[in-house]
């Protein structure tokens, strides 16, 4: 898939809900873990339960996958994709963030967007560096930082904290790695494509969930339903979104969902828990937009002539 990227209104209306959703997982998650489901158990569990809702909505419709021909290499890619889309990257995070702050973890996500950008340059059409976009890219990255403050460069005193932050820089190139290589799939079926990238997922994480956290834990009927919304909104639904974005309007575009997580996340943490706004938010705020506005200036410039 060569063409170049289509941002549309719609795509604008795209990250903001995968923005918005993903924002709002972390207080899900946390209730999850508090109610002792175990990292990897979750990963898995969300992953699984969403690919089963994918696969058989994909199922009602016919299976319907590639579009075009498709070669060995096509279905080597679909299988790499699959892992470094959500099993790789949620179970490095769910190891590493046991060694890392919070904040640390925050911003190795945000900076996908600058992982993605230099990737894309070299090898998707149309997605070449320039440097309004790069200045952009780092003015939002430099706003999230500020969001999530001095934690952000806190250390955990951990033993392995190096390896956590390690893995955390890894989860997010693999993000980033996997968006480039959606992008230059052949012609494929959406619905098709998210569930068989969620498929693969799983049988990725749930043997890895087994090896490493033994038989899978019985869950109350309050954890149960958590992890049927995280499976079906923010892995099932989101994954869906994710893959319409970056197959129409790319991957460095879809990469500015990780500068509005934070933003979220700390927006519905005021309203929904009851914490307080950090001070820091109407800057950070700022300079994201500032980022965003210069990085897709092309795209907004010509959403505002529609």
């Amino acid at each position: 898939m060569n063409t170049s990227p289509n941002i549309t209104p719609l795509s604008w209306f795209m990250i903001a809900i995968l923005g918005l959703t993903w924002g709002g997982t972390f207080m899900v998650t946390e209730v999850a873990l508090a109610g002792g489901m175990p990292p990897f158990w979750l990963a898995a569990s969300r992953i699984a339960f969403a690919a089963v809702l994918m696969g058989l909505i994909w199922a009602a419709l016919g299976c319907p996958l590639f579009g075009a021909p498709t070669t060995g290499a096509d279905k080597r890619n679909l299988v790499i994709i699959g892992g470094l889309s959500s099993a790789v990257p949620f179970s490095l995070l769910a190891w590493g963030q046991q060694y890392v702050t919070s904040g640390f973890a925050g911003v190795s996500m945000a900076a996908v967007a600058l992982i993605v950008l230099p990737l894309a340059h070299f090898t998707v059409a149309g997605e070449q560096m320039t440097l309004r976009k790069t200045i952009g890219f780092v003015i939002g990255f430099v706003g999230v930082v500020i969001l999530i403050g001095a934690q952000a460069f806190e250390t955990s005193g951990s033993a392995f904290e190096t390896s956590g932050r390690i893995a955390c820089v890894l989860a997010a190139s693999c993000y980033a790695i996997g968006s480039i290589m959606l992008r230059r799939l052949p012609a494929a079926h959406p619905i098709g494509l998210a569930t068989v990238l969620l498929m693969i997922g799983a049988c990725i994480t749930v043997p890895l969930a087994w090896a490493v956290e033994g038989p899978p834990p019985v869950p109350s009927k309050e954890i149960l339903a958590v992890l049927a919304f995280l499976g079906l909104i923010p892995t099932a639904g989101a994954n869906f979104l994710r893959v319409l974005v970056v197959r129409s309007a790319g991957p460095v575009f879809m990469s500015l969902v990780n500068y509005q997580v934070p933003v979220w996340s700390v927006v519905l943490g005021s309203l929904i828990l009851g914490e307080a706004l950090p001070r820091s938010l109407l800057l950070a705020m700022t300079l994201i937009l500032i980022g965003v506005g210069l990085s897709q200036y092309g795209a907004l410039r010509r959403l505002f002539r529609r």
